[in-house]
């Protein structure tokens, strides 16, 4: 075992700006196992899935008709548009619109969003300039794995302050990613990390409104011109992470550096990812289990409820805890609400259970005033435990933990397909989607990666 001392020096030798942006730049696609591939794989096909779902969304239209104001026409598509934009623009769109529906995978390290800063960039960038699919998965992984381990280093306190980490953290995985996808080197990527620092922006307190979606929009359009200004050779400090003054210092209060080295099959992140199958805040999905699970063990009516208590960590209060939400948007971010849809049978997946008019539904405006959500200690952020006192004197009691990646991927594949149907189908039709699933299960296999992309832009 180290000492203190021995400790202190590693501690000391660490540099987060250099040491993530040489990952970065030296990961080649041999160093990655056929399991991290293949979770790259279900990240992109979901990512599509969940963009086809908010390419229409208003907050996506409002901000391509920003781009259009602008005159911003260019190369790179849209998905479910047949706009094209330059590169950056695409980037801010297909970055919003794949984050509009909260319906976009996590991670639990990283405490956000991981994918939905990264696809976008390297989706704009593809439609440039020839990528193969197994450099896109590649550089994917870089930004992936940047992200998640600075999250890792911060802990939770950046979270806690009220930053947004899919838009913190993910403007450096933007960065990563299309450092890699540029063929920047270790001295160029780490200077794209340092731009990307200054960039990193994004508040928790926007949870519930357009600005949600459009964090993720800005983190991979910042982070891409966090690449392509360290391509020109613009400046910026090799130590941004950590210095004085940083983004550690300013955002991250108890930052501790980790070392990141990979090593040929060893696990990462991306092996960790955690896929929504409920249209709501992740923090809600817990509750949401642990209510299915005793309504449907216990075939619970509504009629029978006398009360519901939900226990949750603490945190949860000021990210998901919309007491009385009066829009769609809103009950995303209602533990109370969503838990009262799960009670009256409102299916969690399908994004017409979102709307308006379910916002204030009677039935489920009655049944969350039956609702309390009380704090509880775990040992994750993502556990749960729901209470349902009934009329005949009852009480049904239910543990759900959220942060389990599924170990059996063919069952992952399944209900990620099922979703991507789901989803696109109504859009493109059954052909379509069915064609980009098979496109997306071998993207490694691609000489061009944009082709992934290709029944999926213009109008359905």
């Amino acid at each position: 075992m180290a000492s203190l001392d021995q400790i202190d020096k590693i501690q000391k030798e660490l540099m987060p700006t250099r040491d993530l942006g040489s990952m970065a730049a030296n990961l080649s696609s041999s160093d990655l196992s056929e399991n991290a591939i293949s979770w790259a794989k279900h990240c992109i096909l979901d990512w599509i899935a969940v963009t086809v779902g908010g390419a229409h969304d208003e907050l996506t239209k409002k901000i391509i008709s920003v781009a259009l104001d602008e005159e911003a026409i260019g190369k790179a598509r849209i998905v479910g548009h047949e706009t094209k934009l330059v590169a950056s623009q695409a980037a801010l769109v297909n970055g919003a619109a794949s984050h509009a529906l909260d319906y976009d995978d996590v991670n639990a390290r990283m405490n956000g969003h991981p994918t939905v800063p990264i696809v976008p960039v390297l989706m704009a960038l593809s439609d440039e300039f020839n990528v193969t699919g197994i450099e896109f998965i590649t550089a994917f992984i870089a930004g992936y794995e940047v992200e998640t381990r600075l999250a890792e280093m911060s802990g939770f306190a950046h979270y806690d302050k009220g930053w947004h980490g899919t838009a913190t953290y993910g403007t450096f995985g933007a960065a990563a990613a299309a450092a890699k996808l540029l063929s920047l080197d270790a001295e160029q990527t780490i200077t794209a990390l340092g731009i990307a620092a200054t960039q990193a922006a994004g508040l928790k307190s926007m949870f519930g409104t357009m600005c949600k979606p459009l964090h993720a929009g800005k983190a991979a359009s910042n982070g891409l011109l966090a690449a392509r200004l360290a391509k020109k050779g613009f400046t910026s400090r090799m130590d941004a992470i950590e210095c004085a003054q940083g983004f550690a210092a300013t955002q991250a209060d108890g930052f501790r550096a980790l070392p990141v080295s990979l090593a040929y099959n060893q696990k990462l992140a991306v092996e960790e990812n955690l896929f929504k199958y409920h249209a709501s805040c992740y923090l809600t999905h817990a509750g949401i289990e642990a209510v299915k699970s005793l309504r449907d063990e216990h075939d619970v009516k509504v009629e029978q409820i006398k009360s519901v208590k939900q226990f949750v960590p603490k945190t949860h209060f000021s990210v998901c805890n919309i007491a009385e939400p009066a829009t769609g948007l809103e009950t995303k971010f209602s533990m109370r609400h969503t838990a009262a849809m799960a009670l009256a049978h409102v299916d969690t997946g399908s994004l017409g259970s979102y709307d308006d008019t379910m916002a204030n539904r009677e039935d489920l405006v009655a049944l969350r005033h039956k609702i309390e959500i009380v704090d509880k200690n775990f040992g994750s952020r993502l556990q749960s435990e729901v209470v349902i006192n009934l009329n005949d004197g009852r009480s049904l009691e239910k543990f759900a933990d959220a942060g389990v990646p599924m170990s059996d991927l063919c069952l992952q594949a399944q209900k990620l397909s099922d979703k991507f149907k789901a989803l696109v189908g109504p859009v493109y039709g059954d052909d379509a989607s069915q064609e980009t699933i098979n496109a997306c299960f071998n993207l490694d296999q691609f000489d061009n990666a944009s082709n992934v992309f290709d029944m999926v832009v213009g109008k359905g």
